[in-house]
């Protein structure tokens, strides 16, 4: 008797993400049921999938039905979601609930609410790297060019404003030169963060983005590829450090070179890279 595929719940936002997941999902068996947002998910995700539904940000109660319809056993959330659209979301009764529920509607609590819904129902949520660890940054100097002392002072300052900004749910993202913070990411998001800082001091920015403490590495990580180096190019940043193995590296090849076409050192780290590379 064959045995029946285990069932994936594809919880798509933005980008090609959600595509890479649910085919490398497949490839491990799986048969992917998808659901995405028309505000936010390509148009080509629903191709990747076995069965896709489209709903608008809020149908938390809608999502779930779906998924049990389709006796999903496991949940995994990929690709991101545009803040501030989604501050105009009209909640049902389900998503109404949560929401009620929460003392602070930051990220991590917002998500981390939505996954015990989910496990609630019997679903477990697992991580997207299971199916792509390959995405996951590597330590160390990613570029021809590796920081230059300037660099890494300004690192070493940023990390740790990063990581008590971090803590308080506010962002992943700060932009700093000569260890002054130059921008804070809010609910606009890593690139125009890194625009907004390029429009206050000019060339020479370093952009940091870090795991924040806490975060649920199941349901949030953060990412960077092809369109934060271009960003930088715009902004006339020089380097970008990001917490290695606890983030995301999309594009690996295209964002290397375009780093490296206009002299941009990327670092993935980790607080005993840093130790060694303290000037």
């Amino acid at each position: 008797m064959t045995r029946p595929s285990p069932r994936l719940g594809l919880v798509a936002g933005g980008g090609i993400f959600p595509a890479l997941v649910a085919q490398n999902a497949k490839k491990q068996g799986f048969k992917v049921i998808g659901a995405g947002f028309v505000s936010d998910t390509s148009r080509d995700t629903p191709a990747t999938t076995h069965v896709f539904t489209w709903l608008k940000l809020g149908q938390l109660g809608a999502l779930i039905r779906f998924f049990k319809k389709h006796k999903v056993s496991q949940v995994v959330f990929a690709g991101p979601i545009d803040k501030p659209r989604a501050l105009a979301i009209r909640p049902d009764l389900r998503a109404a609930r949560v929401l009620f529920s929460l003392a602070c509607k930051s990220d991590d609590s917002l998500l981390r609410a939505v996954a015990r819904e989910f496990e609630k129902e019997g679903m477990e949520v697992v991580s997207a790297t299971r199916f792509l660890p390959e995405l996951t940054t590597p330590r160390g100097v990613l570029t021809r060019r590796a920081p230059d002392k300037r660099e890494i002072r300004d690192i070493l300052y940023a990390r740790p404003i990063a990581k008590t900004l971090g803590s308080l749910d506010i962002g992943q993202c700060l932009v700093v030169r000569e260890q002054m913070t130059i921008a804070v990411e809010g609910i606009e998001g890593t690139n125009a963060t890194i625009l907004r800082a390029g429009t206050l001091a000019q060339k020479g920015c370093v952009v940091v983005k870090i795991f924040k403490p806490g975060q649920d590495a199941r349901i949030d990580l953060p990412a960077i590829g092809p369109e934060t180096i271009r960003s930088m190019i715009t902004a006339q940043a020089t380097c970008l450090a990001v917490d290695a193995q606890t983030s995301l590296l999309f594009s690996p090849q295209e964002t290397l070179e375009l780093a490296n076409r206009h002299n941009i050192a990327i670092l993935g780290m980790d607080e005993s890279l840093l130790q060694e590379l303290a000037p």
